[in-house]
């Protein structure tokens, strides 16, 4: 499995940073959930602050057999344990971010992931829509909230209304809807934000 070692950079908030600041004083761990291609790796490299790990291996043609590459037809890699990275956001909160493996074959590692989470950013790609329906089911399992965005790729369809999207997903009233390019750092932050005012904005007693 390839995975990158950690920069030993100490200072905090820059790219290669490891310790977290010194001020943090909520230390949150959040899954980056999505299917198979998605960008869940492309969002956590364009902004994590320090260098981020990943376990990934070339696609081969057993995996061809089980991974629908409809819609992907370009990936040659795939995500088999996790990755991972960090950022830190104003108000002294640190995320962690934990992404996971998006096919069915590594539903078993879901459990063990999601273990001490507080929340989900659902990575969907409008192209397919039911390709996130597994994933959505497992995060709803699970009891985790979670926010929704998808992924701006650029041959995605233009036409579909905001209603529209979150009628095919089945998703509650209350769930955030956002759109982001997992390519920008800027974007990508912004999604991140918009779980993490959701989970701010919950009854204490329900997120308890």
């Amino acid at each position: 499995m390839a995975s990158a070692p950690s920069n030993t950079t100490p200072s905090a908030g820059a790219p290669g940073a490891v310790h977290h600041p010194d001020t943090a004083r909520d230390l949150v761990k959040i899954l980056v959930a999505g299917p198979f291609g998605v960008g869940k790796t492309t969002l956590i490299d364009s902004v994590s602050e320090i260098r981020p790990l990943h376990t990934e291996e070339h696609l081969s043609e057993a995996s061809a057999e089980v991974d629908d590459l409809a819609g992907v037809r370009e990936k040659s890699t795939t995500t088999v344990a996790i990755d991972f990275g960090r950022i830190s956001l104003p108000g002294d909160v640190v995320l962690y971010l934990f992404g996971t493996p998006g096919q069915e074959r590594f539903r078993a590692l879901w459990d063990d992931i999601a273990y001490g989470a507080l929340g989900a950013l659902v990575l969907v790609d409008s192209r397919r829509l039911d390709a996130s329906f597994d994933v959505l089911g497992l995060v709803e399992e699970s009891g985790l909230p979670y926010a929704v965005a998808f992924n701006d790729f650029p041959d995605a369809p233009r036409h579909h209304g905001v209603e529209r999207l979150r009628q095919a997903l089945d998703l509650e009233p209350g769930t955030p809807m956002v759109t982001c390019d997992a390519r920008d750092r800027g974007s990508s932050i912004d999604a991140l934000l918009a779980l993490v005012d959701h989970l701010i904005g919950r009854d204490p007693v329900e997120a308890r």
